[in-house]
């Protein structure tokens, strides 16, 4: 059938596993599958349906939806274009009205995605020539059965979009957990994807197996808050630190990187399991603020003291690992002062990376009307202050591997970049730098996308040097 889905994807690494999730189940069902993102200036008559995974952690992010959508009623003529996602749990009329040929289906309804392929299949054979504006109606019937549903099933819908193939990733992800019980003031995310729902343990292991059956080197383990991870197994209840040392134990090789951690859950029996050599000695923490006044403001669940404890343990697990965080600058009521406390931490706890966010109020949170409003110039000289720092820290960390032979997985080779002199590919350390490796005219052997090679770090790459998200230049060296 030469009918093509296009997906474009928005925020977290959730929605990416989800997406790539998705695209499998529209593959098995012998359309064609396209990830890459579009441009204005793309155009393809053979896509039928557009599938746009959205965020809502900001109103930029549901801005840059709102354009991408656009973007595409333009560049496929012939499509549908399908919206789900956070920001589709939330604004379902708001979406639905940018035009006719827009159809929602609720973020926490995503994974009836599954079940769409077949549908769509039949649909357009029964009803060959079909306009997008009436795929449109025809699928948005379906996703009304879903979007009025009140219940979730736990293994056929948050965790039905899984799989071993992976088109547009050469890094393996699966989710084991989604939703959030905490009340946090600013978060959307919680309303959009609702109550904490975990994977069965059982199936954890079950599908972290099938990943290294089917070759991946490298799987990173997503989640929505990972503390809230819980289940059962062998009549025992488990959380992550438990989870984690069972996938171990059932699987030989795979690499496991852990997406995002919060600081209380990090304790001893965690950091014994981290120390293993399979666990990637990466980390993310979410943070969002140095200063206890503000955490406590944001109904974060946990006090600054927690994030000291938890980078003391990590770097007890791992010698020099990756160290990230998230921060939010300029919420209400942050002081210069309380500022200055989170650059404290992050030099103290020898944060390497910092994902800099300003503070977008979201309609439906607490934050949303509190006050006083910190001014726009503060928040971006704030945001500036924290992205000199990422400059600083990132040179910093880089030089301290220079010399060094590092594991690293190589990107999908589809991207890389073709010079005149040299063909770019890239690859991503076990310690997450990204590395740029250059090699030498077209008839050179490029490594496979998705397979571990060994790298020596050369040095940090200067900006005019930098090829996509490439910020180290390496050797390959097998």
């Amino acid at each position: 059938m030469n009918k093509t889905i296009h997906f474009e994807t928005l925020g977290c690494r959730l929605n990416q596993v989800e997406s790539e999730g998705a695209a499998r189940f529209f593959s098995d069902s012998d359309f064609s599958v396209t990830m890459e993102p579009f441009t204005a200036k793309s155009f393809d008559e053979s896509v039928v349906l557009c599938v746009v995974n959205t965020c809502t952690v900001t109103a930029k992010a549901e801005q840059k939806a709102r354009r991408i959508i656009r973007m595409l009623l333009k560049c496929c003529p012939n499509s549908a274009v399908a919206v789900t996602g956070c920001y589709a749990q939330l604004d379902q009329k708001e979406i639905m009205a940018i035009d006719e040929r827009v159809c929602v289906l609720g973020g926490q309804h995503k994974g009836s995605l599954a079940d769409l392929p077949p549908l769509l299949k039949n649909l357009l054979e029964q009803n060959p020539g079909l306009s997008g504006s009436e795929i449109s109606r025809e699928v948005q019937k379906i996703f009304d059965k879903e979007n009025n549903s009140s219940e979730r099933n736990v293994i056929t819908s948050p965790f039905r979009l899984a799989t071993e193939t992976f088109i547009n990733h050469s890094r393996s992800s699966l989710k084991i957990q989604d939703g959030c019980n905490c009340v946090c003031t600013y978060c959307r995310i919680r309303l959009a994807r609702g109550k904490s729902v975990s994977l069965a343990a059982s199936e954890v292991i079950e599908r972290v197996k099938k990943l290294e059956e089917a070759g991946q080197s490298e799987v990173v383990i997503t989640t929505v808050n990972i503390g809230q991870y819980v289940s059962e197994y062998e009549g025992k209840v488990v959380r992550f630190a438990e989870v984690l040392e069972l996938v171990l134990a059932s699987t030989q090789k795979i690499g496991i990187r852990i997406s995002s951690l919060y600081p209380e859950i990090v304790n001893e029996k965690l950091a014994v399991v981290l120390a293993n050599p399979r666990v990637r000695p990466y980390f993310h923490i979410s943070v969002q603020s140095g200063s206890d006044a503000v955490l406590a403001k944001m109904k974060r669940p946990y006090k600054i003291e927690a994030v000291y404890r938890a980078t003391q343990l990590l770097r007890k697990a791992k010698k020099n690992p990756f160290l990230a965080c998230d921060i939010i600058a300029g919420f209400p009521g942050e002081t210069d002062s309380d500022f200055d406390l989170t650059l404290k931490m992050l030099k103290e706890c020898g944060f390497t990376y910092v994902h800099a966010f300003p503070f977008s109020p979201r309609p439906g949170t607490e934050a949303f009307k509190m006050r006083p409003m910190v001014p726009n110039y503060i928040t971006d000289k704030r945001i500036a202050a924290l992205e000199e720092f990422n400059k600083k820290s990132k040179t910093e960390y880089i030089n301290s591997f220079v010399g060094q032979t590092l594991p690293a997985v190589c990107e999908t080779v589809h991207r890389a970049k073709v010079f005149k002199d040299r063909i770019v590919v890239h690859a991503v350390t076990e310690n997450f730098l990204h590395c740029q490796l250059n090699f030498s005219g077209k008839d050179a052997k490029l490594p496979v996308a998705g397979t571990e090679v060994r790298v020596k770090i050369v040095r940090p790459l200067n900006d005019g040097e930098k090829t996509g998200e490439s910020d180290t230049l390496a050797e390959i060296l097998n």
